[in-house]
C-alpha cells in the first residue's frame, strides 16, 4: 500500500483520505510542505538552494524545484513534515528555525512515467537561512537527483524574464557518491508554478538573510 493523504473539497473542507495514486489520478485536493534554504554570502550576495527532482518522480520528473518538499501524509502537520529535510537532504533543521511564508494553492497536470496526473495542492511554505555547505548533504536519490545554488538576484532576474539562463553549481548523487556538478538553468526547467510564487519566495529569502 502506498502513502495515504488527507483530502479536501474545493472549499478546503476535509472529506477523508485516499492513496497517493488515487489523489493524483482524480485530482483531489491535498496538502504539502515547502522549505526553501538560502545562504548569506559575501557582501550583498545571497544564494538560494534548489533541488533537481529525480527522473523517477510521479510528477514533474527532472525539473528544478523547492530545496526540500513533500506531501503531508494523513494526520500529519507541517511541524512533523520538517522531516523532509533530513529524508531528502540528510540535514536536520528544527521546525522552530523555519520562517513561515504563508500558504499557496496550486494546480498542475501532466504525464510522468507514462501516467497522466492531476496535482491539486495547498502548500505550507517556509524559508530558512542556513550555513550548510552542499558537501554535507546526503541525497535521497529516489527523490532528489541533485542540489544546486544560484544568486538570489540572478534567480529573480530569471523569473522576471530579464535573464534567459544562468549557470548553477551544486552536487549530484550517484550510488551514494556525491560529486560536484554544474547546470544551465532556464525558467522552463523549473516546476511550472506562477511567476509570483517564485518571485515572492526569492525576495523573502533575500530579506530573511538581511540583504
Amino acid at each position: 500500500m502506498g502513502e495515504t493523504f488527507d483530502v479536501y473539497d474545493e472549499e478546503d473542507r476535509w472529506i477523508g483520505t485516499a492513496e497517493r495514486s488515487e489523489v493524483h489520478a482524480r485530482g483531489l485536493w491535498h496538502r504539502s510542505f515547502h522549505c526553501w534554504l538560502a545562504r548569506a554570502g559575501e557582501g550583498d550576495e545571497v544564494t538560494i538552494l534548489f533541488q533537481q527532482r529525480s527522473s523517477g518522480k510521479d510528477t514533474n520528473p527532472d525539473k528544478f524545484d523547492i530545496t526540500a518538499a513533500g506531501h503531508l501524509v494523513a494526520g500529519e502537520t507541517p511541524r512533523e513534515a520538517v522531516r523532509e529535510l533530513e529524508e531528502e537532504l540528510g540535514v536536520a533543521i528544527g521546525f522552530d528555525q523555519l520562517t513561515p511564508f504563508g500558504t499557496v494553492r496550486e494546480e498542475d497536470e501532466g504525464t510522468a512515467l507514462g501516467i497522466r496526473y492531476i496535482d491539486r495542492e495547498v502548500s505550507y511554505v517556509y524559508g530558512c537561512v542556513s550555513d550548510f555547505d552542499l558537501t554535507r548533504f546526503r541525497l535521497q536519490e529516489e527523490e532528489v537527483a541533485g542540489v544546486y545554488e544560484a544568486r538570489a538576484s540572478d534567480l529573480i532576474a530569471l523569473m522576471e524574464g530579464k535573464l534567459a539562463e544562468l549557470l548553477a553549481r551544486g552536487i549530484v548523487s550517484r550510488g551514494g557518491l556525491i560529486s560536484p556538478s554544474e547546470a544551465s538553468v532556464t525558467r522552463s526547467a523549473f516546476v511550472p508554478r506562477s511567476e509570483s510564487y517564485y518571485l515572492d519566495v526569492f525576495k523573502r529569502l533575500r530579506e530573511l538573510a538581511g540583504r
